[in-house]
């Protein structure tokens, strides 16, 4: 079977998306489809792509290619972004043979356009992967406002929707979201982000990563990912609690990534004046599962008015880590659900700075034996349900039923 793969974010760029699509592109390989990759370049160009705008490369049956994009920050930047991409997608299917199905990583809602050509031109059945509920994200979040864009936005939503044969989304709040809409339950399959249980697994507090980075012999709470807008106002909360947090010994707050939204946080960590919270560059994948062990605590922030709206990836990667969550969600969200039903650790209100700081006081004042296991639930639901091998091989799966 011959699968096109779009998708904005790929290996080596830095973050949970490119990881999962990456493994989705070598795990459909391995199982012996020819998988075509359309991607952009990497935002770090490094060695390998300086100077390039355009990239191809095969290995095996998996083929990457590459398409040049401005990147500019904001949500103007991120909006030419996706225009670009979308640009360079459409212009790969006009030129490519015959494919049997195409996976669409959304967002952006405008890679409908490359979708239908896929469909009508190449014959190619449309299996669209939502990561994110566009366009009520980016409505909730305010960016956008105008009712006449509101209006195309949705209408194009629904048109992308209406060109898949199947949809698959990541949990079961975003199911109900599509429901809502009109979107037929046959249409739809809930295949969560999936977790490597093998490299990320669990690993001692004490190693090379946390000694680096300064946080050996202290009590760490750890944010890592995307500083980004669907996790903003929460993370703002996250600092207020820290103010609040002041007086625990050895209590450090640690955000790690980077992001849109990073100059700002760290702008409000001065203003604040706090000296119990550190701002640290993406570690490399390959230093993830030592880094994510560092931590006693891992923080999983979503705001109030995106709680139905995204799942956020980490929380599977955290859970596999073996360490107890702490859900920054609204109650009744699927984060709190399942901390609460699998006893994983804590959910408190994303709006609220002194719940937030109880939480993590309760935490830091459980015992060691309580919080490990709290961890081992953890990581026994990710084995359980998130597992790399589970998932992926429910996706080939369903990629064979969608052609057969």
């Amino acid at each position: 079977m011959k699968i096109f793969l779009h998708t904005m974010y790929y290996l080596p760029d830095f973050g949970s998306a490119p990881v999962l699509m990456d493994e989705l592109a070598r795990a459909l390989a391995e199982a012996g489809h020819e998988v075509e990759v359309v991607t952009t370049l990497p935002r770090d160009r490094g060695r390998d792509f300086r100077g390039l705008v355009y990239s191809r490369r095969r290995t095996g049956r998996l083929t990457v290619k590459r398409f040049w994009t401005n990147t500019g920050s904001g949500p103007l930047g991120r909006l030419l972004a996706w225009n670009v991409y979308t640009a360079g997608a459409l212009f790969n299917i006009l030129t490519v043979r015959k494919g049997d199905v195409l996976v669409l990583r959304t967002p952006p809602l405008q890679l409908g356009l490359p979708a239908f050509f896929a469909k009508t031109l190449r014959g190619a059945e449309v299996l669209v992967n939502v990561q994110d509920i566009h366009p009520d994200l980016a409505i909730e979040s305010g960016i956008l406002r105008h009712p006449a864009g509101i209006r195309f936005a949705k209408a194009l939503e629904k048109w992308v929707y209406g060109l898949a044969g199947r949809i698959a989304v990541i949990s079961d709040g975003f199911a109900r979201n599509l429901r809502r809409k009109g979107v037929p339950e046959g249409k739809l399959a809930v295949l969560p982000n999936w977790v490597d249980t093998d490299v990320l697994a669990p690993r001692p507090k004490d190693n090379p990563v946390s000694r680096r980075l300064g946080l050996d012999g202290r009590f760490v709470v750890m944010y890592s990912g995307t500083l980004s807008i669907s996790s903003d106002r929460t993370l703002g909360r996250a600092l207020e609690a820290a103010a609040l947090l002041a007086d625990v010994p050895g209590l450090v707050l640690a955000l790690v990534g980077e992001g849109l939204r990073k100059e700002a946080l760290r702008e409000k960590a001065a203003a604040l004046g706090l000296a119990n919270v550190r701002f640290l560059p993406f570690v490399p994948y390959a230093e993830l599962a030592d880094l994510l062990a560092a931590a006693d605590v891992l923080l999983v922030p979503l705001d109030r008015s995106k709680s139905d709206l995204s799942v956020p990836s980490k929380l599977y990667t955290f859970m596999a880590a073996g360490r107890p969550i702490l859900g920054l969600a609204a109650p009744g969200s699927e984060v709190a659900a399942v901390l609460g039903e699998h006893d994983c650790g804590l959910a408190a209100p994303p709006d609220d700075a002194a719940a937030v700081a109880a939480a993590v006081r309760a935490l830091a004042a459980a015992s060691p034996e309580r919080r490990r296991e709290l961890g081992a639930n953890a990581r026994a639901y990710a084995v359980r349900h998130v597992s790399r091998r589970t998932v992926l091989a429910r996706y080939d799966a369903l990629l064979r039923s969608m052609v057969s």
